[in-house]
């Protein structure tokens, strides 16, 4: 079969599209025929990785849409199935394994193109919205990132649930209508965001404030933090950490909470299923969506992840396996 492999680390020029071998599903695994995955940001960092030494060969990819082909006894899944799951070796290839633990139905009624658009931002953003974050109506919420593809389900979460004041952050300003459109009251830039925050809340701060970027975006957004706020960090697409003291937080009774997708996925992956149902379910009744950017061949997932290292899209990058 073909898949799409690296044997070092380094920029575009890794990513080898050719000929590996099937693979083979042990107990309580399904074998999946791939009709698309996604790009996630996790995929460049990984691509890039560092002076390490890395598990090569190495394919990328986090999670797939596609019909699932073989089954190990007793399973709960059958041969035809519809799915979106978390393959275990990577998903940028034509097909993949996964436990049957990280594989979940889709509804007939929602395409393949849709569904691919969804497992990984959609499953995060709404533990993030709702078990991490716990998100009231009352609240004033901050999303950076707020165009990428989890900050773009979170700004879709919020107002379905009809929170009081949706603040969003981008880093370049044409993204402000599509931030706007997706239902956010105010859009601003990272160097604006503790300013416009602290004039719309009368000085009192933001209540939540979701932060996948870190550097100075996190340590800015402990100046704009309400008290008894929380502070969700789940991501450093700065590539610099966010730094805070432990005086930001005791005497401001103020909360920071950190989680991670693939964490959960590696060693609580119970978690995820009645999340992802609940996602299915808002994607197939059209209450949530994510607009599709661009779909590329797997044979041209290097200029995918051009694209997206750009920044330069709006939604989500699919490839069409």
């Amino acid at each position: 079969m073909k898949a799409v492999i690296q044997n070092e680390f380094g920029d575009t020029s890794v990513l080898t599209y050719t000929d590996v071998d099937l693979p083979k599903i042990d107990e309580n695994e399904v074998l999946i025929k791939v009709a698309y995955t996604s790009v996630n940001y996790a995929d460049i960092k990984k691509r890039k990785g560092n002076k390490g030494k890395g598990d090569f060969p190495l394919t990328l990819g986090l999670d797939v849409v596609g019909t699932i082909e073989e089954v190990s006894p007793k399973s709960n899944f059958a041969k035809g199935d519809r799915v979106i799951a978390f393959p275990k070796a990577g998903s940028y290839a034509e097909k993949v394994v996964a436990n049957e633990r990280l594989v979940f139905k889709i509804p007939d009624t929602l395409t393949y193109e849709k569904a691919a658009t969804m497992p990984t931002v959609s499953i995060l953003s709404y533990i993030l919205f709702y078990e991490i974050g716990q998100v009231r109506k009352s609240d004033t919420i901050v999303i950076h990132s707020a165009a990428g593809g989890v900050g773009s389900m979170l700004v879709q979460l919020a107002k379905l649930l009809g929170v009081q004041k949706i603040i969003g952050t981008v880093g370049n300003l044409n993204k402000e209508n599509y931030v706007k459109n997706l239902g956010a009251d105010i859009v601003c830039s990272y160097d604006t965001f503790v300013e416009e925050v602290l004039k719309q809340t009368d000085n009192l701060g933001a209540n939540i404030i979701f932060d996948s970027v870190a550097g100075d975006v996190t340590n800015k957004s402990l100046e704009c933090l309400a008290l008894y706020g929380t502070l969700v960090q789940f991501g450093n697409s700065s590539g610099q950490p966010g730094c805070f003291k432990t005086s930001d937080v005791h005497s401001s009774c103020r909360n920071i909470k950190g989680f991670s997708l693939g964490t959960t996925r590696k060693h609580h992956p119970e978690r995820l299923a009645p999340v992802a149902e609940q996602v299915l379910n808002l994607f197939a009744s059209k209450q949530l969506t994510l607009p599709i950017a661009k779909v590329f061949n797997l044979s041209d997932v290097a200029n995918a992840h051009k694209l997206v290292e750009s920044r330069h899209y709006e939604g989500k990058v699919l490839i069409k396996v």
